[in-house]
Order: C-alpha cells, then sequence, then structure tokens
C-alpha cells in the first residue's frame, strides 16, 4: 500500500468554505477527511471573501489528523487561479490537497501541478508536498480518464462528481445517485464507477465516490456507498453528519472479515517461509499468492481504519 493509499479516506465531508459556523461544527466529526469548498457551496458574490475565511479555518487547526483539502473553482471561471493563490500562500503549510473540479483533461492537472510548484518555490513550501485530486464530472473527463490520473505525481485521488456527471449525459432523473426511471437492466452508474476505479487502480490513486445529496435518507445513502464500497472504492463524500457513521461503516471491512484476512497473511507466510511451499490449506481453504494478495487488501484497509485482530493465528 502506498503512502498516498494509506491515507484513509472512507468518509469526505464537504464544508462551505463561507460559512465558519459549518467549518466549526466539522471539526469535531469522525471523518477521515473534509474539503472546504470554494466552488458550488459558496454564492458568486461571496468567492473572494470565502478564501479568507478558509485560510482562516486551515491555519486556526484542530482537525485532528483529518485530511485537509480544499476546492478551489474550476478551470472554466475566472476564480480558480486566485483561489490556489490565495490558499496556498495564506495557508499551505496546513494545506494537504486540493480538489480540482470538473476536470476534462490532463492538461488541467498539469497546470494546477505548474502553479503549486511556483508557489512552494516562492513561499518556502516543501516542492510537491501539496496533493491533487481531481473531480470527474462530465461525459469529456471520463473519456479522458486515463490520461488524467497519469497526469501528474501530486495526484491522490479521482473522484466522481454525480449531480454534473448526470447533467452532462442527459440523464433522466432530478435525484442524484439513484437509479433514473424505466432503467431496470441493472445498475446505471456502475461503467462510470469501473472505468474511474480502473484508471485510480492503474495509478496507485484513490477513488472516491461523489455525494448523496438526500441527507436524512440513511439507509439511501447506505445503499449507494455500498455499490461503491463492493467495487472496490475507498470512500464516499458525506454531506450531512447522519451519513458520517454509515460511510465509515461501510468502506471499513467487518471484523470477521478483517481477521480473516489476518489468518489468512500468517498461514501464507509460515507455508512459505517455514514450509517453503507455495500453497496451504486453512481450514478448508486454499490459499496461494492470489489469496495473499486479497487478504492484504483487505488487511491493509482494516488496519487504517484502527480494527484490531480478534483472533489467534492458525497454521
Amino acid at each position: 500500500m502506498s503512502a498516498v493509499m494509506s491515507r484513509p479516506r472512507r468518509s469526505v465531508l464537504a464544508v462551505p468554505g463561507s460559512n465558519p459556523r459549518f467549518i466549526e461544527k466539522a471539526r469535531g466529526l469522525d471523518v477521515d477527511a473534509f474539503f472546504l469548498d470554494l466552488e458550488d457551496a459558496v454564492a458568486p458574490l461571496e468567492k473572494e471573501k470565502a478564501r479568507d475565511t478558509v485560510v482562516a479555518a486551515l491555519n486556526e487547526g484542530g482537525w485532528d489528523g483529518k485530511v485537509r483539502t480544499v476546492r478551489v473553482n474550476d478551470l472554466t471561471t475566472h476564480w480558480t487561479y486566485r483561489d490556489v493563490i490565495t490558499v496556498v500562500e495564506g495557508a499551505g503549510a496546513n494545506l494537504d490537497c486540493l480538489i480540482l473540479p470538473k476536470v476534462t483533461d490532463a492538461s488541467q492537472v498539469r497546470w494546477l501541478d505548474l502553479l503549486l510548484t511556483q508557489i512552494e518555490r516562492a513561499t518556502g513550501l516543501e516542492p510537491g508536498r501539496i496533493g491533487i485530486e481531481a473531480q470527474i464530472e462530465d461525459a469529456r473527463g471520463l473519456v479522458e480518464v486515463d490520461a488524467i490520473a497519469a497526469a501528474s505525481p501530486r495526484l491522490e485521488a479521482l473522484v466522481y462528481g454525480p449531480a454534473d456527471f448526470m447533467a452532462s449525459i442527459n440523464m433522466k432523473t432530478l435525484v442524484v445517485g439513484e437509479q433514473p426511471p424505466g432503467y431496470d437492466v441493472g445498475d446505471a452508474y456502475h461503467y462510470v464507477l469501473m472505468r474511474i476505479l480502473m484508471a485510480a487502480r492503474a495509478n496507485d490513486l484513490h477513488a472516491i465516490d461523489g455525494p448523496y445529496l438526500q441527507i436524512r435518507d440513511v439507509e439511501a445513502f447506505r445503499r449507494s456507498a455500498g455499490r461503491a464500497a463492493a467495487l472496490g472504492f475507498d470512500g464516499k463524500w458525506v454531506l450531512h453528519p447522519l451519513q458520517v457513521d454509515a460511510a465509515n461503516e461501510v468502506f471499513t471491512p467487518s471484523q470477521e472479515d478483517y481477521d480473516h484476512a489476518e489468518e489468512i497473511l500468517d498461514a501464507y507466510e509460515h507455508a512459505t517461509t517455514v514450509q517453503r511451499r507455495g500453497a496451504v490449506m486453512l481450514g478448508e481453504e486454499m490459499l496461494d499468492e492470489a489469496s495473499r494478495k486479497m487478504a492484504l487488501v483487505v488487511a491493509a484497509k482494516g488496519r487504517a481504519a484502527g480494527l484490531e485482530r480478534t483472533t489467534e493465528p492458525r497454521r
């Protein structure tokens, strides 16, 4: 597991960058990461003021090990470059990542990488430390997702933006994240999610599912998150405290699965190093190198989530 992947992002909290009350409340929530939003959550006339609010929030601290992220405006607007300069010059030492929304090709990621490098050199920040998360929100972005995922060593995650994506392809629904009426042959989002996931995994990046907007319907949120988690996504954006526990639960292995994964790793290591065999039986289960790789994924996610083993090793 890479250094990037070892930082869990099961739950990523969206926080309006113009609202100090929401920012203060966000500090106490049990999320792995958050982003202070300068894009959709901020009205046009509040954009400039929100930058200063975001800088203050980052510098005041109190985020307790959470991944500290800011979403800037997209590159079709006149706000983006000033978002980046103000936030990084003002709070770069207390910032982990920038989210670039509505990414449609790799050149946009490279633009942000170059601007970050210039600011870091000018202000004495460590070059390359601030990461980038690219949000895929339309058909063009999905078609170019492989090139986007490989565009910069700063990239840490690909994020699915469902609302804008659904609008961009003229999907027949007004409920973000739900199956469109009349589509009864499977999951309408499977291709999109899998396409993003493949690009992320090929480049050792996190894959993050976007928000579910019916914030008080926790069971519907859980179903939406469960589909992404089943494919292999690492986490999901949350918009409300009611969604936090569900996200953390869905994207954390069960205790039973975590214990079993650790048992597989122990048994396989014993077989290959002590017994010098390439395969081993664990109860009625035959294990080989592929089993080890699968177990390592589950064990790594469990360890990152703070799970502790409750079983003794079996040989």
